[in-house]
């Protein structure tokens, strides 16, 4: 019967296994099984940087994951152009890359010295293999056997030709009832060479510590003058602030550091973190954080890819759902700030707290709790977080441009600013 039992479970892994994959790519970062963990993709300049290059440099991409069903397997990769909305350029592969069009991933190696068994695979970009020749947004795609019916894990970057500088301005919100909550971004792109048509032929996307999520699109500058485009519209632009994320540090699974309540190693290793309370509070708090970013360490070895162990870090969030019809989640770029089962939190009435468990990697962690409202589908932060003009953040605008007559778009510049230079 135990048996009986244990094989229909892994039938039923299988089939989920196999009905993710026949789903193929979508156009965004995502993971298509469970077993992959830990993907980072950056700026091999900075770690965990966003991941931009310039065309026709040195600038190399790093990204990586872990398998955690170990072994070797035979992982391939291909890029496809994007447009500036995330779709397909539609454009054949001889038009956009230099090289082949895919290419096995030979660099791994295994878990050594972990509970957790896995395999950790890293590509670089630009590479002697893949060399994408035009600017614009990529998607990288990873998938198995050489079939891309069989898609393993989906990510964005962006390659830039710099034609155009980009200045940004961070004030508080025009809107009089949001000068305290909300940061406004004003910018200007200076360009030599001329601009027929900005309406038509330029788009600027804005984003907030460049989370997708909060992607802004703009399409007319509020004045043209010689030289420049300039975008302050009164009304656009306008973000809310939100408060400093939230952190953790599990570099070291033998000794409990900031944010960490309990460690528990047995079979499998357990991270109890302290219970977080409520952030909205009447008043900023100034904390250090990486703006929601993650870094791989471990302190109990020489590798932070393939010495670092994973655990079971639980999630504890003290406040009451904010609404009926709702749900509460715990994000970060750990998981994408994706809104699904792995972040959604539980809500115990008896307790009155939110629970989430998730399985991590040893090293630095910020994160914030969400809560969606279903009948909207919006998300808010303030909820439980608190939104304050004081807040340090990086805003990111992206500049893209299709020439009259071309068939894609370039991306001609781009520029980051973090609100502490204001």
């Amino acid at each position: 019967m135990i048996k009986q039992i244990g094989l229909f479970f892994l039938l039923l892994l299988s089939i989920q296994i196999t009905v993710a994959q026949n789903q193929g790519f979508v156009h965004d970062n995502k993971i298509y099984l469970p077993n992959i963990k830990t993907v980072q993709c950056y700026n091999a300049k900075k770690e965990q940087s966003i991941p931009v290059i310039t065309l026709k440099t040195n600038e190399q991409l790093v990204f990586s994951f872990d398998d955690l069903n170990g072994g070797s397997k035979i992982y391939w990769y291909t890029v496809e152009h994007c447009t500036s909305d995330w779709k397909s350029s539609r454009l054949s592969p001889i038009d956009y890359l230099d090289g082949l069009s895919d290419d096995r991933i030979n660099d791994y190696k295994y878990s050594f010295n972990t509970l957790q068994k896995f395999t950790h695979y890293t590509v670089n970009l630009p590479n002697s293999q893949i060399r994408p020749k035009i600017s614009g947004n990529y998607l990288l795609k990873v998938y198995e056997d050489g079939n891309q019916q069989k898609p393993v894990v989906s990510q964005r970057f962006y390659v830039v030709e710099n034609l155009v500088d980009i200045g940004i301005e961070i004030t508080p919100s025009s809107q009089v009832p949001l000068r305290f909550s909300n940061q406004k971004v004003n910018f200007t792109i200076f360009h030599k060479t001329p601009i027929q048509n900005p309406y038509l032929d330029l788009k600027a996307v804005v984003m907030q510590n460049a989370i997708p999520q909060t992607a802004i699109v703009n399409t007319k500058p509020t004045f043209i003058r010689p030289g420049s485009l300039v975008y302050n519209e009164l009304l656009a632009n306008d973000f809310p602030a939100g408060n400093e994320f939230r952190k953790f540090d599990i570099r070291s699974l033998r000794y409990k550091a900031e944010n960490v309540q309990e460690i528990i190693r047995d079979s499998i290793n357990e991270v109890i973190l302290f219970q977080d309370v409520n952030g909205n509070k009447p008043r900023y708090t100034n904390l250090v954080d990486e703006n929601g970013s993650f870094f791989i360490r471990n302190q109990e070895g020489r590798d932070n890819n393939t010495d670092g162990d994973y655990a079971h870090v639980h999630f504890t969030l003290n406040a009451v759902p904010p609404s009926a019809n709702g749900e509460a989640y715990v994000l970060g770029r750990f998981n994408n700030y994706t809104l699904d089962e792995n972040s959604k939190m539980t809500f115990d009435p008896t307790k009155r707290r939110f629970y989430r468990e998730v399985l991590l990697k040893q090293g630095l962690y910020d994160y914030k709790y969400v809560w969606l409202n279903k009948e909207s589908g919006k998300t808010d932060q303030a909820v439980f977080e608190g939104s304050y003009f004081e807040t340090a953040n990086t805003y990111q605008v992206f500049a893209y441009y299709r020439k009259p007559g071309a068939r894609w778009e370039e991306l001609i510049g781009y520029s980051s600013v973090n609100t502490l230079r204001r």
